[in-house]
């Protein structure tokens, strides 16, 4: 029989999540070897970005690390607002209540600059028990013996035995879906994000903002701005940048036919932009990534034999109207998982210790926030089609809008409560009909000429960093029926655009013409967009290979 290479806990993948689980284990004695599929730990990350300390959560990234503030993250986050945009007219709300509920801090972040941070130290409290850090290694998929899970397999190196196998290998989860317990059928299941880093002087951004060294702004942004759309955009202020970026829901890109850098420039150029973005644009970086929707895709047993999952492998992002949080769970998780491994190789059965973790998540509140109750019982209902439709045709009717105009601050307050906000169906009233509403008849008209002009696609692209292997996907069906949604749902792709990902092509074969869509995975940001959208095998690229952000 043959031997592998074997360690208490192997973990995968070095984000927020990873590192949290891998120092907690180290901590408690346990040898670790954790695995990272990019060149370096954050090179393939990608968030908005904001990290939470919340006062409930039992873990948070700064009691893990406690130099994290001072040397990792950019700016703490001090202000808080959401724009109701219809057209010209802007209507904002103070939502700073809201982000500060059960906060006890909260940083912009730029995911190269704190996972490699990260990393550092994990590598350093790892090799202290016989681990280590191993970047550039793909994790392929899970490792079996007589059907049970024992370990992972890798593409560069051999089998690795575990008592413990910490997936937290973001949302496209290869170990997930070797388990059975992630899939990627249902675009409504998925939100996609996409960003630009924009280059700005700290001096600027504090005179823009109206802003000190240590404090920050983050704004929100929904309406009629997205062409219907359901979703928002986002403005982060880092220490020397500003992360600006939408978020939406999947199914909604596909139903719309929109173009996911076109929604960004749509954000990007409007008037009420021109304050802060000023004459002066100079993108840094383009990037995307789908975000699981913890409503629906919160894994309530996110464990199987030695295998746990961590964060957006697990669906642990939290997305909940003008709540963003994701990072902040995958930190707790991480930790409670290495907790629940410590106690249970302390009482002598450590492949306990899924059950454990479950039980962990459920009793320590997190299953509560990324699937609140309030969303089941009131929220779902919102979501019913005949539902729908009428709260739309009553918001955007002459009663309606009476009522906004009524409401006055209220509106305000509702914003600002958690409990509401956990309510939000995922429909186009709250993201769409009723903040424009809201813009065209309490709003003001914004007259600030913005002259912003984002890049190309393509020159988007191109500014980006590859190192490019064997192609990691493989188009299934290539009829436009299958998979001609991916021509326009994926970010680095566009209708007449022919140096993307996807394009369709009109073939003239025996006489006759098909309409098909051809794949080139070079310039692939590895979002995993098509994965959902079209008939694809999808995979990632090998260790250090594919997209290398600097940003993130």
């Amino acid at each position: 029989m043959t031997e592998y290479e074997s360690y208490e806990a192997v973990v995968v993948g070095c984000g927020p999540g990873g590192a949290a689980a891998a120092a907690t284990l180290a901590r408690n004695g346990v040898e670790t070897l954790v695995l990272e599929r990019g060149v370096d730990a954050g090179s393939k990350n990608v968030s908005g970005g904001l990290i939470y300390a919340e006062e409930s959560a039992p873990y948070t990234i700064d009691s893990l690390f406690p130099d994290f503030r001072e040397q990792a993250s950019e700016r703490p986050v001090t202000e808080n607002y959401i724009h109701n945009i219809a057209g010209k007219q802007v209507k904002s709300f103070d939502i700073g209540d809201l982000h500060h509920h059960d906060t006890e801090w909260a940083d912009s972040v730029l995911r190269r600059t704190m996972d490699s941070w990260l990393a550092q130290r994990v590598h350093e409290l790892t090799r202290e028990t016989g681990g280590g850090l191993l970047t550039e290694v793909r994790v392929t998929g899970l490792f079996r013996e007589r059907g049970e899970i024992v370990g992972v397999t890798c593409e560069e190196i051999d089998p690795i035995e575990a008592d413990i196998v910490v997936a937290a290998d973001g949302v496209n989860s290869e170990l997930a879906r070797d388990a059975g317990l992630m899939d990627w059928d249902d675009p409504e299941e998925w939100f996609q994000g996409v960003k630009a880093v924009v280059e700005m002087e700290p001096e600027t951004i504090n005179d823009r903002f109206d802003i000190g060294d240590d404090e920050g702004v983050a704004h929100l942004f929904s309406g009629d701005l997205f062409d219907g759309v359901r979703g928002g955009g986002f403005l982060y202020t880092n220490e020397a940048s500003l992360s600006i970026g939408t978020v939406f829901h999947l199914d909604s890109i596909a139903e719309e036919e929109a173009e996911p850098h076109e929604l960004l420039d749509g954000l990007l150029t409007h008037p009420l932009l021109a304050q802060w973005l000023g004459d002066d644009y100079e993108e840094l970086e383009y990037s995307a990534k789908l975000v699981p929707d913890s409503k629906k895709v919160a894994h309530t047993s996110p464990h199987r034999d030695r295998l746990v999952f961590v964060g957006d492998a697990a669906g642990q992002m939290q997305a909940q109207g003008p709540i963003i949080k994701g990072m902040n769970h995958a930190v707790t998780a991480g930790a409670l998982a290495a907790e629940a491994f410590t106690e249970a190789r302390t009482r002598g059965d450590p492949h306990a210790a899924g059950d454990r973790y479950e039980q962990k998540l459920h009793d320590e509140g997190v299953m509560d926030k990324l699937r609140p109750t309030s969303y089941n019982v009131v929220g779902k209902l919102g979501e019913v089609g005949p539902i729908d439709d009428l709260s739309n045709a009553i918001a955007d009717s002459a009663v309606g809008r009476f009522g906004v105009r009524a409401a006055g601050g209220l509106l305000e307050r509702a914003y600002a409560s958690p409990t509401l906000v956990s309510m939000i169906p995922d429909t186009k009233l709250p993201y769409v009909t009723l903040p424009t509403v809201i813009a065209e008849e309490l709003g003001d008209y914004v007259t600030d000429e913005n002259t912003v002009e984002p890049p190309e696609l393509d020159d988007r692209i191109g500014d980006l960093t590859y190192d490019v292997g064997d192609p990691h996907i493989e188009l299934v069906d290539n009829s436009f029926e299958a998979s001609g949604t991916a021509v326009t749902a994926c970010p680095v792709s566009a209708k007449e655009f022919g140096g993307g990902c996807y394009r369709d092509e009109l073939v003239q074969t025996n006489g006759h013409e098909e309409h098909l869509v051809s794949l080139d995975t070079q310039p692939c940001v590895e979002c995993g967009t098509c994965a959902v959208v079209a008939d694809t095998d999808w995979e990632h690229p090998a260790g250090g290979k594919g997209v290398d952000y600097t940003q993130g």
